[in-house]
């Protein structure tokens, strides 16, 4: 056909290279749509934002990222008109950012929805509040709720919606008014893979129209999809670039290695020099070097000299949160989880004792089946994730499994006890982190962890030092009379998840424990969960976050109240049929959107400037078929090469195979 090109090997860089085509250039729409000059914010002696200077261009998707408190809402809440800077300018479209409010749509990081209303009553409370007419309402409102397959629920109340559709809703009125300008402020915490992939589908599509959307995320996956990013810190602005250009900036290459005893393995490479980061996942160390060669060389020898049997080493890129990480870590210095004041010994248990356990386990709510013959057992010393999307049934598996709620039939174990789970023995030996804070907001945060002391029964004479813990964990020391209420929500995610194992429990069950954590802050939360589980702690773990469900010994997936898949996060991406392919392209979303109109949609994905692409052939005959569609279409594939899958990949395409054969979530 004409217009395809030649594809070669170029065994040199492991890619598939289309031949003479170059590197994709990414071009920017002309002209800036926001632009900041020397902005400051002071909360009294506080200050939030210091001096920040950014453009950001027409049609871009521009990724805010930085830990908890480094700035973001503040300039959000700047550019969205709703408070004023100190000091600096904030212009949008060459207006002040309060004169220029009609043309801004801004998704705050709390839901905006009114949860007793119905998705077209706060559709036309918006647009009646932005004085659009009815017709307006009507026609926008519309085309929006079938952009996001959301039609069908007009008449369900906001508050019966399920977290991705909340936030669906949340940004169709958002959008209503159609903004030049759309500010995002976390709007992902909470949201499952499946959902979050099409509200990234969907801003692409907006951005390709020409909108402007500036985006804040702790997920760094997701700032993988923007234009560009900027890491801000302690209210400045550190890095501006490419996803692609802060990666290659870090100079550091990834190994990921399989061995035996990982936390000693972790423990002996984290001191070698010449070794930048280690990092322990469920079944592998991701190991940051300068130089892939000589990196591999010491990781075996030192291993090797530990008796620890390396079984695999494999080099790959960094990721964005590897770049994330390491610059904060030169910002800070060395990040080292508090030590937990262990006062508890476990009692001696056989290798391989159960610690939670389910057979055929059911639960019915009238007509609807939640958990439909589940079986789960989960090892003393394991961390088990159980992933689903919204509506899968894990939070009514979790409660089931830990007493909270009666199943309607099944065998269960729990901390060696069958039968009555709610007995006083077993609840001293669980912990729970419910998926909602378990915090009272109105009690300071010393009331709640008296509280907690309480009714955990921790000994009078270890409450004191097990509260400071949890201040120094959290990054709250001295603030122990701060109302809960009153801090961020990565704050107060720590502070639960310390709550939640201050009698030191040899079960614990987190459900979405690191939901809206910066990524700083979810290493912490791991190391702390890994030294759990090296003491013997049995962890079951529910996360939207599938990077973070890569740090889990083992995974289950559900959908509609069954357990589909299971085994170690290798396994299950090893298992997966078909190839991922990534593609560079002249116009990746017109490519998108072709592609998706002849494949099953899930299968294609757009990556910032890259396309993903699952097939079911073999790599060199899909993209050779991907190519001449393509270029049938006037659309130049500069490169395409088949990639990993990430668990998030698997995740999806398991899922959405599960929907196609009939099993829908009870979000939907």
């Amino acid at each position: 056909m004409s217009g395809l090109v030649e594809i070669t090997q170029n065994y040199f860089d492991g890619n598939l290279v289309l031949a003479g085509s170059g590197e994709a250039v990414i071009t920017s729409a002309a002209g800036t749509a926001i632009h900041l000059r020397g902005l400051r914010k002071d909360y009294g002696e506080l200050e939030a934002v210091r001096g920040v200077e950014l453009e950001i261009r027409r049609g871009e998707i521009f990724g805010l990222i930085g830990p908890d408190g480094a700035g973001k809402t503040s300039i959000f809440q700047i550019l969205g008109g709703v408070m004023p800077a100190t000091a600096g300018e904030a212009v949008v479209f060459g207006q002040t950012a309060r004169d220029a409010r009609s043309m801004i749509g801004y998704l705050t990081q709390t839901f905006s929805l009114y949860q007793d209303l119905s998705v077209a009553e706060n559709l036309r409370y918006v647009g009646q509040l932005r004085k659009l007419s009815n017709r307006e309402i009507e026609e926008r409102g519309g085309h929006y709720l079938k952009l996001f397959d959301m039609d069908r629920f007009t008449d369900r109340l906001a508050g019966r919606l399920s977290g991705g559709m909340k936030q669906k809703l949340a940004l169709a009125c958002a959008l209503i008014t159609e903004p030049k300008v759309l500010l995002l402020d976390e709007p992902t915490t909470g949201v499952d893979p499946v959902s979050r992939r099409e509200f990234w589908d969907t801003l692409a599509s907006l951005s390709v129209d020409g909108m402007t959307i500036v985006v804040a995320t702790p997920y760094l996956d997701e700032a993988e999809r923007c234009t560009r990013v900027a890491l801000m810190h302690d209210g400045v602005i550190h890095q501006i670039g490419t996803p692609a250009e802060i990666r290659r900036d870090l100079g550091l290459h990834r190994l990921e290695v399989r061995a035996s005893k990982l936390s000693q393995a972790e423990e002996l490479l984290g001191e070698i020099e010449g070794i930048a980061d280690v990092q322990r996942f469920g079944d592998r160390l991701d190991v940051m070097v300068s130089d892939v060669g000589r990196g591999e060389q010491l990781t075996r020898a030192t291993l090797g000299a530990a008796d620890i049997d390396v079984r695999e080493i494999n080099s790959g890129l960094p990721t964005l949160e590897n770049a994330f990480v390491s610059i904060l870590r030169d910002l800070n210095g060395e990040m080292k989880a508090t030590p937990f004041p262990r006062r508890r010994e476990f009692r001696h248990r056989e290798p391989g004792a159960i610690a939670i356990g389910a057979r055929h386990l059911h639960k019915r709510f009238g007509a609807f089946h939640a958990v439909n013959d589940v079986n789960i057992e989960v090892k003393y010393g394991e961390i088990y994730g159980l992933l689903g999307a919204n509506g899968a049934g894990k939070t009514t598996t979790i409660k089931i499994l830990c007493g909270l709620l009666a199943a309607s039939s099944g065998e269960m174990e729990l901390a060696g006890e069958r039968g009555s789970l709610r007995s006083s023995f077993v609840r001293q030996r669980i912990g729970y982190m419910s998926q909602k804070f378990s915090l009272y907001d109105d009690l300071t945060i010393n009331h709640n962890l008296d509280f907690f002391a309480g009714v955990y029964q921790v000994p009078p004479e270890e409450r004191e030092e097990k509260k400071r813990w949890v201040l120094e964990f959290s990054g709250l020391e001295g603030r122990g009379d701060m109302r809960t209420g009153e801090l961020p929500g990565g704050w107060k995610q720590r502070v639960a998840f310390g709550a939640a194992i201050m009698h030191e429990p040899s079960v614990l069950f987190l459900d979405e424990p690191t939901s809206g954590v910066d990524p700083l802050a979810r290493r912490s939360f791991w190391q702390m969960i890994n030294q759990l589980a090296d003491r013997g702690v049995a962890v079951l773990v529910t996360t939207h976050y599938l990077e973070e469900a890569e740090q889990c010994n083992r995974l289950g997936f559900m959908v509609a109240g069954e357990l589909i898949a299971e085994g170690t996060p290798s396994g299950i991406k090893a298992a997966q049929n078909g190839h991922l392919i990534e593609m560079i392209t002249d116009a990746p979303q017109r490519a998108a959107d072709l592609l998706k109109g002849q494949m099953d949609r899930w299968r294609v994905s757009l990556f910032g400037d890259r396309l993903h692409v699952v097939i079911d052939e073999e790599p060199m005959d899909g993209i050779r078929r991907l190519s001449r569609t393509l270029s049938g279409a006037g659309i130049h594939v500069a490169r395409a090469y088949p990639e990993r899958y990430s668990l998030e990949d698997v995740f999806i395409a398991v899922v959405e195979k599960a929907r196609l054969a009939g099993k829908v979530a009870s979000g939907d």
